[in-house]
């Protein structure tokens, strides 16, 4: 039985990490979650989602743009951003969809500003001109140590520009992450994804649970 019917606005959850964390992996596993608790769900990502979006995350991972100017980077980010939420994001949301998105403005702060050095109040104030007020209501935030991360991500094929950064670039990036999953802990689930798979759904499938729950006895 549905429980949340779709008169309602549907939910966005964001899952976040760095490389190697298993976010594809463990997306296919929260999208069937939601799924058999009768929810619809539509899966994206960011950079991307639209077919402008997907060229922006071609021009951002590719090699022929090594050495961007980290401003520009920024930009870019959002400007795939605000056309996601327009063309995707928002009307889903606004037909009762829940949206489940690999990656969001988290991951700005994350990447651009603890990796790059980007001040917060810049990605702030671009955060707030896109996004207005919204923000994800739920984000799984997959954590694992550095090296551990980098040697999965060494297994696939042909790291993009970001994932040829060095390990400090990646250290920074998680502990923007960590930092930032403390100042919002209502926000935030803090899952340890350096134990085995079924652990980690595990630990998905109990967190989701109980934000259900919490989200039925609010409703």
């Amino acid at each position: 039985m549905n429980t949340h019917a779709n008169t309602t606005e549907g939910r966005f959850i964001t899952v976040e990490g760095i490389e190697g964390v298993g976010k594809s992996t463990n997306l296919a596993f929260i999208r069937g979650f939601l799924e058999q608790h009768g929810l619809e769900v539509l899966v994206t990502r960011e950079p991307g989602g639209t077919p402008l979006g997907e060229e922006i995350r071609e021009l951002l991972l590719a090699h022929r743009h090594d050495g961007m100017c980290a401003d520009a980077e920024l930009l870019l980010m959002f400007a795939a951003r605000a056309e996601h939420l327009a063309a995707v994001v928002r009307p889903a949301l606004a037909r009762g969809v829940w949206v489940l998105c690999d990656r969001f403005t988290d991951a700005t702060y994350a990447y651009q500003g603890g990796g790059r050095g980007v001040p917060a109040p810049r990605i702030a104030m671009l955060e707030d001109w896109v996004q207005g007020a919204l923000r994800p209501h739920l984000t799984l935030l997959l954590d694992l140590p550095v090296e551990v991360g980098r040697a999965r991500a060494a297994k696939r094929s042909g790291a993009d520009r970001f994932e040829r950064e060095e390990e400090a670039f990646f250290q920074r990036v998680r502990q923007a992450y960590l930092q930032r999953a403390a100042r919002e802990l209502e926000r935030f689930r803090v899952i340890d994804a350096s134990r085995p798979l079924d652990e980690v759904q595990e630990g998905l499938a109990r967190v989701l649970e109980d934000w259900l729950a919490s989200e039925r006895t609010a409703s």
